[in-house]
């Protein structure tokens, strides 16, 4: 085999290992045998998470975007660095530091984690199941090997703590599928700015629109959520930015300055209808908005930069 056919062959293989790993990973997204649990779970999380202010937190309503990827660096990185020092002599007590400074890490990233996946759709929901069993393993490993570190059984806090890497990176690819290729965490909401060009657009008749009632209207390529209260106008992207559910089919509210809100339907995300903004997680990021104007009797819109 020349230099040339070895390189293909080489690549080829690759390609095929690539390929087996998100087949399995698409497996689990199929794998309707973790619904019962899943169903057991969520609604035991969603009973026990009740809508507020923590609830808001978790989601990282607060923070503008979900709280639970960063706080994903903090044992990652700390389990990650303990191995390598692992390696290295002299270094028993700062590794054992590092695997109880992750350890400490992992609770606000379990409980984040866990509120996040109560929102999430199925197939969502089940890639998510055996990533958080991943990672669970991998901290229950980490948690014997720091108590063997502190025994000083240093070669067997080392093997639990090699174990618990191996668990740990499976979790993070799951973790990654879920983030990239599902969206998982990811505005589902139309990009406004690249959709629709600048200036003001004609979208329906002022009187075509019900008091008080959510509609459903299309701008060129996107879904708007148009809500009439009287002489005002206000418009949102239909898509709601947690998971793309249909804001027009929400429920119509006020939050506690009495300004008006669309809940989605889907998760109970809640939104300002004046601006976008958020009120209620699990969705973090603004609903785009748009200015709106009566001219002749015909309602136009344009983004709102």
């Amino acid at each position: 085999m020349n230099r040339r056919s070895s390189n293909i062959f080489r690549r080829g293989a690759r390609t095929q290992a690539s390929q087996r790993l998100a087949d399995a990973t698409e497996t689990i997204e199929r794998a309707s045998g973790l619904d019962r649990t899943i169903r057991v779970l969520s609604t035991a999380v969603r009973k026990t998470l009740r809508p507020g202010p923590l609830k808001d937190t978790l989601h990282g309503v607060p923070f503008g975007h979900p709280a639970h990827t960063p706080l994903t660096d903090v044992p990652i990185g700390c389990w990650m660095s303990s191995a390598i020092l692992d390696l290295m002599p002299g270094t028993a007590r700062a590794s054992q530091t590092l695997v109880a400074a992750g350890l400490a890490g992992a609770v606000p990233t379990v409980l984040t984690g866990i509120a996040d996946w109560s929102a999430l759709h199925r197939e969502q929901q089940r890639v998510g199941l055996v990533h958080a069993s991943a990672t669970a393993t991998a901290s229950m490993l980490y948690s014997a090997s720091l108590v063997a570190r502190y025994q000083g059984r240093d070669g067997a806090g080392k093997a639990f703590g090699f174990a618990g890497l191996t668990v740990l990176l499976g979790g993070t690819y799951l973790g990654g599928h879920l983030a990239f290729r599902q969206a998982a965490g990811a505005s589902h909401a139309d990009q406004t700015s690249h959709l629709v060009a600048t200036g003001w657009h004609d979208l329906c008749a002022a009187e075509e629109l019900p008091d008080g009632w959510p509609v459903h209207r299309r701008l060129g390529y996107i879904s708007l959520f148009v809500l009439r209260e009287g002489d005002e106008i206000n418009v949102l992207a239909d898509r709601c930015s947690h998971l793309a559910g249909p804001l027009h089919q929400g429920r119509v509210t006020t939050d506690d300055n009495a300004e008006t809100c669309i809940v989605c339907p889907w998760h109970g995300s809640t939104f300002r209808v004046r601006d976008g903004s958020v009120v209620h997680g699990p969705a973090t990021a603004r609903q785009p908005s748009f200015e709106t104007r009566v001219t002749d009797g015909v309602v136009q819109v344009r983004p709102v930069g």
